[in-house]
């Protein structure tokens, strides 16, 4: 299985070349679409919460905090919307590792880089919800300007 990023004409043009060739060659193409899957200011905003987290909550390094807000927010989240990353996590790692070794696994396995924005959203806010409970409050921007209006 390939991967190809269309982000220009050129790349758009050589995707159809090669699922015209592979079409010709094997009369089946199985193809997932994915829009852009992330933005920069939520890919920010995240690595700023897990450096508040690590700093609030020394239970785990921001690495660590990270890791644990994969397993317990974005796993079931792209298990339930995303078949190809289910069967993936589910036979690679659901059964076969103990919740340490799932925390440890999720440093390299990805997650949130698979999210498409709203599921990042989403993501986001129930990392937020849950480290709320926890007495860190982590904040969006737009709730930063609300406040101090």
């Amino acid at each position: 299985m390939s991967e190809i990023i269309i982000n220009s004409e050129i790349a758009l043009q050589s995707a159809i070349g090669e699922l015209r060739d592979t079409w010709a060659k094997h009369k089946f193409v199985r193809m997932i679409l994915r829009a852009k899957t992330r933005s920069l200011d939520q890919n920010a905003l995240a690595a700023v919460w897990y450096a508040q987290m690590a700093r609030e909550d020394r239970q785990y390094d921001a690495l660590g905090h990270k890791s644990y807000c994969k397993l317990v927010h974005g796993v079931p989240l792209l298990r339930a919307e995303d078949a190809e990353f289910r069967e993936r996590y589910d036979s690679l790692i659901l059964r076969r590792f103990s919740y340490e070794e799932k925390l440890e696994l999720m440093r390299w396995f990805p997650v949130t880089s698979l999210m498409s924005v709203d599921q990042l959203s989403r993501y986001l806010e129930a990392v937020r919800d849950d480290y709320s409970k926890r007495g860190v409050h982590l904040e969006f921007p737009d709730d930063t300007k609300r406040r101090a209006a």
